[in-house]
């Protein structure tokens, strides 16, 4: 009977060894929550493709993130879901708009915590697109206008870092040159450099409310069949001036997170999206898997890919789950 002379089974015997080995180690440091407000007071409405994840006025949201900030979780990045909407978006270019109130309530009543404000229209439109429409199409240099003025006003409101998510052409130059422009040459950029047309984002424009209401977003966004074309518009956004490089969704795109980590020298970020929490949720309701082990094995296997910082719904229970 043959002896096996290499026996890597010795360094998974217990827990204690399999700790001490361990090469992929998630924490709370990792973790991003993403949060939705709307207008009104004491609005606290479920979103029912994302079980356990709510739209927020503004005053239950400063709540919420006093929660988060007691679970160590760093940084939350927000979405707004604004009463009225028009063909521009105008609510997220006022200096009085949702989001712009919202940063200052949190950075007033939890002033450590880390707010990102995600830069883009399609939650303010009227037609659910990414900027500003021409014959039916995203004009992308007149919306590129249009993002410089929201991030000033993220600016001033107080953000700590603006996260672009429209996939114009040159958004990371305009955006950094108009806050350079304005003196906040400190404020970093997260640009989702590599962001897909995917199938997986359906809850989030449940709870977002930004469902195009004509076409899709193909002509902007990624192909899911490319990678290589990544690369190209990871490269672009550095030399733009991105700070921070984001690949969305994170689940599928496994590979391209690791293509980019090998690549590049600055923070990658994966967003953990909408879909693939909710695939999850919905398989556990049913009792087919064990929810904390497949959330966490999942968040570690984008970290193992070589995210420095996801961005997922699963954040204050996956804060919860590490403190264990």
């Amino acid at each position: 009977m043959f002896k096996p002379y290499y026996r890597p089974r010795r360094l998974r015997r217990n827990e204690n060894i399999r700790r001490m080995v361990r090469e992929t180690t998630l924490s709370i440091n990792d973790l991003i929550m993403p949060l939705f407000v709307v207008e009104g007071k004491g609005v606290c409405n479920p979103i029912n493709s994302m079980p356990g994840n709510n739209q927020y006025s503004i005053d239950r949201l400063v709540e919420e993130v006093k929660e988060l900030h007691k679970l160590n979780i760093p940084a939350v990045i927000l979405f707004g879901v604004p009463e009225k909407k028009d063909a521009l978006g105008s609510d997220a270019t006022s200096n009085n708009g949702l989001i712009q109130r919202t940063v200052k309530a949190i950075k007033d009543a939890v002033p450590d915590m880390y707010v990102i404000t995600d830069v883009c229209f399609c939650e303010y439109t009227d037609h659910g697109h990414c900027g500003r429409v021409v014959d039916n199409d995203v004009h992308n240099d007149m919306t590129l206008e249009l993002l410089a003025k929201q991030v000033i006003t993220h600016a001033k409101a107080g953000a700590d870092m603006v996260a672009p998510s429209g996939m114009m052409d040159g958004m990371v130059g305009a955006i950094r040159e108009a806050l350079d422009g304005e003196g906040y040459e400190n404020i970093p950029i997260m640009s989702y450099a590599a962001k897909y047309a995917s199938a997986f984002y359906g809850p989030f424009r449940d709870a977002a409310e930004s469902a195009p209401k004509f076409g899709d977003r193909r002509s902007y966004q990624m192909d899911p069949a490319n990678a290589r074309e990544a690369m190209y518009e990871v490269d672009l956004d550095i030399k733009e001036g991105a700070d921070i490089i984001m690949i969305k969704p994170a689940l599928a795109y496994l590979d391209i997170i690791r293509r980019v980590k090998d690549k590049i020298n600055l923070p990658v970020a994966a967003y953990n999206v909408s879909g693939e929490f909710a695939i999850v949720k919905a398989a556990a309701r049913f009792g087919w898997i064990d929810e904390k082990r497949v959330a966490m094995e999942i968040l570690t296997s984008i970290k193992r890919a070589g995210a420095d910082l996801i961005l997922t719904y699963f954040a204050k229970d996956a804060a919860k789950w590490l403190s264990e």
